[in-house]
């Protein structure tokens, strides 16, 4: 009878440890626009290597860079529905969604690189994170995209006057397509992977990026002036399907969120070097740099945040502006 019963125990530890072995890992499936060797998609390599190695392989990352699972609004989408686990967007365009996201955008907010990170780190924009978990997405932290800055075909950037009747692209977000058109060019979004065939055929004069994008991309393949006029600070939210979330045991959520918070650091201090020094590599392309006086900038974008009163209330707006004052 003991042996029966010693053999039963030992089948059923067997079984146990055969179906703990063999389980299939939990896989994060994660969209990214830009291309392999930008700072995001970087980090995202971060990620994936402490997320795998501290979860002994029982969570897998997978990676695709490129817009191969589709645009900002796709992969947004596909989070949402849960057919993508993972993706970052700026912002603005999350804000379609959860509209107080997008007060980030809003034109000359932020200074320098720090004034953002302590504001992004902050129980104010922490209640509004928030507000987009009823959407389905939750937001694990912030990557930064860095200071948005003009670049066009036509014409040097001096003035305001320099921006009017510039046909300009920008991403799918309503704060910034207001503020380039505040400016006085003609401003109309697009998604990302088809920028650079549209400034290639003269579909659009010019864009706004910030500038280790505009470098990794070969923007000055096909534009010739780049204006540092810091208008935004692109914001970066990168969001993990809410379902999937609560899917994971208490210790893989610890594991997940301490993995994206060094990616995030990693992500940050990237963005912020490669702002230093490309600057002087676009002009080694052959780019024309200049640096207008912005404070005709700032006057022509304050109707911007009037014009968002009624979406982000006059508090907030206040908040964010005199937050790092």
């Amino acid at each position: 009878m003991k042996k029966g019963l010693i053999l039963i125990i030992l089948l059923t530890l067997l079984i146990s440890l055969s179906i703990t072995t063999f389980a299939a890992p939990k896989v994060i499936k994660s969209s990214w626009v830009t291309s392999a060797d930008t700072p995001r998609v970087l980090a995202a390599k971060v990620f994936k290597t402490f997320v795998e190695d501290w979860s002994n392989g029982t969570i897998k990352v997978e990676i695709f860079p490129e817009g191969q699972l589709g645009g900002d609004r796709d992969a947004i989408e596909g989070v949402k529905l849960g057919t993508i686990q993972m993706t970052t967007a700026s912002a603005g365009i999350y804000a379609t969604l959860a509209p107080k996201l997008g007060v980030t955008s809003l034109p000359y907010v932020f200074k320098n690189f720090e004034e953002v990170w302590a504001f992004l780190d902050s129980d104010i924009n922490k209640e509004i994170d928030a507000t987009l978990i009823p959407q389905g997405l939750r937001i694990l932290g912030y990557f930064d995209n860095g200071f948005r800055c003009m670049t066009n075909s036509k014409r040097p950037i001096n003035t305001v006057e320099d921006v009017k009747g510039l046909k300009m692209r920008t991403p799918e977000n309503p704060v910034l397509l207001a503020t380039i058109n505040a400016l006085g060019a003609n401003a109309s979004p697009l998604p990302w992977p088809e920028l650079y065939m549209a400034l290639q055929q003269g579909a659009f004069d010019g864009q706004e990026n910030p500038i280790p994008l505009i470098y990794t991309a070969k923007l000055y393949e096909v534009q010739k002036y780049l204006c540092i006029d810091n208008h935004v600070f692109d914001a970066m939210p990168v969001t993990i399907n809410e379902k999937f979330w609560q899917s994971l045991t208490e210790k893989e959520q610890e594991i997940v969120q301490k993995a994206m918070d060094y990616a995030v650091l990693f992500d940050r201090n990237l963005v912020k070097q490669q702002t230093e020094q490309n600057v002087a590599a676009l002009e080694a392309k052959g780019m024309v740099v200049t640096y207008p006086d912005l404070g005709p900038f700032v006057e022509a974008t304050k109707p911007v945040a009037e014009e968002y009163v009624d979406v982000y209330g006059e508090d907030l707006i206040e908040a964010i502006y005199n937050f790092n004052k």
